[in-house]
Parts: structure tokens; sequence; C-alpha cells
């Protein structure tokens, strides 16, 4: 599940209201690009930024410090709030936004929404809140008749992929997340869920893996202390790999390893022993296929394709555990060697002492 810490800005401002009152706004960081970068330290990939000024007068306001933010750090960043036509949605993603959200738009102008998604796909999201259950607009000063679920499934019809739920009665309240709603949603939908409003602790992060979404949007808590990040994303993580079929998250959380480059080395340890056996090389379609199988494939530079260890040979690795180094950029897999690792008939490809 994705982690994605949250900027809310106001009269360029990081602030925080409660639940969607502007009238509550209080300031909760001095500087929006500092706040980011100690995100990213934490391992966060994401980052949510809402424009609230933008959302209450239909155009954006506080775009100066989202690109700021952009320039300045590796994040990527989804932005919502006042983005109502095709000319903000391009001028967001052609400067280097990786996704916009579509808010009130998608109740009062369902056809601007499939134009949107028709030009860049996932690159759109919907951003669905609601008050019992009706869908609200126009920064939450409004809520129409019309139901979450019933948005929802209309947005996924015309080809909408993320779904940013919230329920507003929740947000900023840390009282954790609205679990039947999302859970109601999440069934009646294939789109990506991502949870927004009300993530509190840790247990909230589990109980919405528990549900099977997307991801979840964290931000009074991170602010106040009561969640840490670098803890909730290392939880998230760990649980994530342990069932990746039913993690919709997973792809994202792939891509971190692959920042840098399109191959990342992967040392390989026995898990008895401690001994290292070999090296090899992963690209993203050989660790996924590590996970969705449970042994080892790696990609070769020199034949440029992949290639699972003890295909032919019948030494396999079956893999217990696999970490990734402090940046990122190593796996270390621990695995159970059957035969001989080495294609000279070695144990271990380290045989050759030099001191």
């Amino acid at each position: 599940m994705i982690i994605l810490p949250a900027i809310d800005l106001k009269d360029k401002t990081c602030v925080r209201l409660y639940k969607g009152d502007f009238a509550t706004a209080y300031k909760v960081a001095d500087n929006a690009v500092t706040t980011a970068k100690n995100f990213e330290q934490a391992g966060a990939m994401w980052l949510h930024m809402v424009d609230l000024d933008g959302a209450k007068n239909g155009k954006p306001f506080n775009d100066d410090v989202i690109f700021d933010v952009k320039n300045n750090t590796n994040l990527h960043i989804e932005v919502g709030g006042g983005i109502r036509d095709m000319k903000t949605v391009d001028y967001y993603l052609e400067n280097g936004i990786s996704r916009v959200i579509l808010g009130s738009a998608a109740l009062s102008a369902p056809e601007f929404v499939k134009e949107a998604v028709k030009k860049y796909g996932k690159k759109i999201a919907v951003g669905i809140d609601a008050y019992d259950g009706k869908v609200a607009a126009d920064g939450w000063l409004k809520t129409s008749t019309v139901g979450y679920i019933d948005l929802a499934k209309q947005m996924e019809d015309i080809g909408v992929e993320y779904i940013i739920f919230t329920d507003i009665s929740t947000d900023g309240t840390l009282n954790g997340p609205n679990m039947n709603m999302l859970d109601k949603l999440n069934h009646s939908v294939g789109a990506n869920i991502i949870a927004s409003g009300g993530v509190s602790t840790i247990k909230d992060i589990l109980g919405l893996y528990e549900l099977g979404v997307y991801g979840a949007i964290a931000g009074k808590s991170i602010y106040s202390g009561t969640l840490d990040l670098r803890t909730a994303i290392q939880a998230s993580q760990r649980i994530s790999k342990t069932n990746m079929k039913n993690n919709p998250g997973f792809e994202d959380e792939l891509e971190r390893y692959f920042r840098k480059s399109d191959l990342i080395p992967a040392i390989i340890q026995e898990h008895a022993t401690g001994e290292v056996l070999m090296l090899a090389y992963m690209n993203k379609e050989s660790l996924r296929k590590t996970f969705e199988t449970g042994y080892t494939w790696f990609y070769s530079r020199s034949r440029q394709e992949l290639w699972n260890k003890g295909a032919t040979s019948g030494h396999v690795q079956k893999v217990v555990s696999i970490h990734a180094d402090c940046d990122n950029d190593t796996l270390l897999i621990k695995v159970v060697q059957t035969g001989n690792a080495c294609h000279t008939g070695s144990h271990s490809c380290f045989f050759k002492k030099l001191i």
C-alpha cells in the first residue's frame, strides 16, 4: 500500500483543516519545500498536495509553491484544488506534476473528466468527498444529492483509474478513516482507491491494508506526531510484500527501487549459513517474477533477457526474505539454495581468495 503524506496550502502556507472547515485552518509547518524534503527522507515516494484557495476559487492560487516543491525534491506529486478545465490540467502535467485530482468537475462536468482521462490516462485521479454519503463540491462548501458510490461508478465507466475518497466528517479528526464507506466503495468499483481523512495511527494503516485499498493519505497525524511516517512506510512495505497479488499498490512500490537505474544489483545469501552465494542484477520484471513465484529471477546484461536461476540445472533458489539497503539501490536476498549456486560447480561464486 502506498503512503502519501499531505501538504495542504492556504495563502502559501502549510495548514490543516478540521472536517473541511476553512475557518479552522491552522499553520502546521513553516515551509512546504522543507516539509516535503523531510517526507522524502522518511521514505515517501508520493506527495499529496491540495491548493485550498484553488478549490475555493476554482483556479490555481498556490501553484508557485507546488512547483517549488516539485523542483526541489524527487517526489511524485499529485495535486488537487481548482483544476476545472483542460488548460489547468495541461499546465500541471506538462510541467512535471505526476497526477492531478479532479474534484468538483467530476460532479458538474463529467465530459471534462472524460476528455482529461482520454488525453492523460493514469495521470488523472478523481477526488470524491462526502458528507453522510453524499458528494460535496466547491472546496466542501456545497453538498449534492449524488451518492458517493454512484459517482465513483460513473467515473469508472469513463476510464478513471484512481479515486481519492474522503469522508469529510473524519477529516482532520484523528479518529480513524470511515472503514465501512471505504470497504463498500472498494467492493463497488475496480478503480484504485486512495483513503483520505482520519488516519491517525499505525492501526489505521493496517486496517486500510486489510481492506485492500491502493493507498492512504496522512496529514494531521504526521504533523501532530500520532503517526511516524517512516514507520508507516516501512510497515506498509513489509505487509504488501507478503501478498503482492492482493496489493494494488505493489507496482508503485516496486518503482522506488529503480529510480536511479533500470537495473539493481542483488546479493544472494544462503539463509541457513549466511554465506554469500552470488551477485546478479534485476530489473522490474525479474523482481516482480521473483515475488510472484517465490524463486529468484534475474536479468542477463549480456543476453538482455530474463533468466530463472536453476531452470535448466535444477539448482533453484527459494526465496526466504528480501531486504533493501538504506538507499533502496541494492537488494539482499536470502535463499534456500538447492545444489551449487555457481556455474563452475562451486557452491558459492566467491571462491577466489585474494587476501
